[in-house]
């Protein structure tokens, strides 16, 4: 029986500013991204998605990204690497005392956005990320982009790892997602996100947008929560699969 996991990016909203209904979502996904503070969210907004996740069952991720508030993290930033081993240590700190406070525990970890799109090109970027993060606990299962240099990283590490696709983002023959800035990059019709999903599924493949098999192991799978359509995605992404004779539940992770 195949089992996969439904994870989602969220706990961006900032001060009054709010992004996505991570209500909804949490209702229907199996694991949670949740901002650290750098790209997105604050420490009220940690707290209350943190408390819910919990309350719903859902595994807690902490979700770092480049300090980049006015950029949502999506800018490609250039960064010593010290220091920004330094802010994703200083980000997964604060993601796992929240967590402590509120009664549960972070138990992945997955990079966000322009960062996450850079280390899924440069191995050495991404294991000195995987690394920093480690280094302040140790036990985390870290969320890759599968069959990329994310990956790869996480093998020469040895760690407990887990492989991602994405139910909404369009597919390049390397297996790096489609630069937002294109057109079709983003997949915003719900039920054309779920029958991809299930197919990519089936056939144990990233399908790029030319139609290439790129065979992988898949164990989780990210719907964004902040495009409109996320929970309309999420849902029918959820329906799809488990009509498909596949089993939803957190992952496990694995060397």
């Amino acid at each position: 029986m195949t089992t996969v996991d439904l994870n989602a990016d969220m706990g961006e909203s900032f001060g009054p500013w709010k992004m996505g209904d991570d209500a909804a979502l949490l209702r229907v996904v199996t694991s949670a991204n949740i901002a650290c503070g750098g790209h997105a969210g604050d420490a009220d907004v940690m707290a209350a998605t943190m408390r819910m996740a919990h309350e719903n069952g859902v595994g807690i991720g902490a979700h770092p990204g480049f300090m980049d508030l006015a950029g949502f993290g999506r800018n490609r930033l250039s960064v010593p690497r010290g220091t920004l081993q330094n802010q994703i240590r200083y980000q997964v700190a604060a993601s796992v005392g929240m967590a402590r406070s509120v009664g549960t525990q972070v138990r992945h970890l997955k990079l966000h956005g322009a960062l996450a799109n850079m280390a899924s090109e440069d191995e050495e970027l991404a294991r000195d990320l995987y690394e920093a993060a480690l280094s302040v606990a140790p036990d985390l299962i870290v969320m890759v982009l599968a069959a990329t240099a994310q990956e790869a990283a996480v093998r020469s590490l040895g760690c407990k790892w887990a492989g991602e696709i994405f139910a909404d983002r369009a597919y390049n023959d390397d297996a790096t997602l489609v630069d937002r800035s294109k057109p079709g990059a983003v997949i915003h019709d719900a039920e054309a996100a779920a029958a991809r999903m299930v197919e990519m599924v089936k056939a144990g493949a990233i399908i790029t947008e030319s139609g290439k098999h790129i065979p992988t192991r898949i164990d989780t799978i990210c719907l964004h929560g902040d495009t409109a359509e996320a929970v309309q995605i999420a849902t029918a992404v959820r329906k799809g699969l488990q009509d498909g004779g596949v089993t939803l539940a957190k992952f496990s992770g694995s060397v």
